[in-house]
């Protein structure tokens, strides 16, 4: 009888544990790619993977990923691209909702690069560092130039509640970089529904 049933507990264990769940296949879009670094896309999420020059183990690659709420990702591209040109004095840090990013600029045989610096799961601890990207290699990666950058999404819109008043020009003043500094330019624009 105790054979009986520790064959049968062994008989419900295996099936138990047999069962094998399909899951759904995520399709990930590439927008771009240079060597060891690519952007890609799934809706409106979108990941950075790259190789971890920071880790002894060349075979170590990470990611990090955020929603592009706000035209987010070609606000990065832009501030990366104003990074080429006027170079920070310090690395810029982005706050993403599970990690900490960097961007470090610095000039490599007298040519401006940028590298990622992840900051794993916003833990000081945990390092992940890209290679060194230059401008050409930059736009490659998020697709500038290609029929992927289309790919990128309009803003998404959040939604709120009915604004029953009229809404007015908002008015700034920004300096253009070429003009005096004694000639501030204004600019209206007006926000639409």
């Amino acid at each position: 009888m105790k054979k009986i049933f520790l064959l049968f507990a062994v008989m419900l264990s295996i099936t138990a544990f047999s069962q094998i769940k399909v899951l759904k296949n995520e399709t990930l879009t590439e927008i771009g790619k240079d060597n060891s670094v690519g952007l890609y896309k799934k809706e409106n999420r979108y990941t950075f993977n790259y190789q971890d020059i920071n880790n002894s183990n060349l075979n170590t690659f990470r990611s990090f990923s955020f929603i592009d709420l706000n035209g987010d990702v070609m606000g990065l591209y832009k501030m990366i691209s104003d990074g080429f040109i006027d170079e920070p004095t310090g690395n810029i840090s982005l706050e993403l909702p599970n990690d900490i990013i960097e961007l470090h600029f610095e000039k490599n045989y007298g040519q401006p690069t940028m590298q990622f610096i992840q900051y794993i799961n916003k833990n000081k601890k945990y390092v992940g560092k890209s290679q060194f990207l230059n401008k050409k290699q930059l736009d490659k990666v998020f697709g500038v130039g290609t029929s992927k950058a289309a790919l990128y999404n309009k803003p998404v819109k959040q939604q709120s509640a009915v604004n029953t008043q009229p809404t007015t020009p908002v008015q700034q003043t920004y300096t253009q970089p070429n003009a005096p500094a004694s000639q501030p330019v204004k600019k209206s624009s007006k926000k639409t529904k």
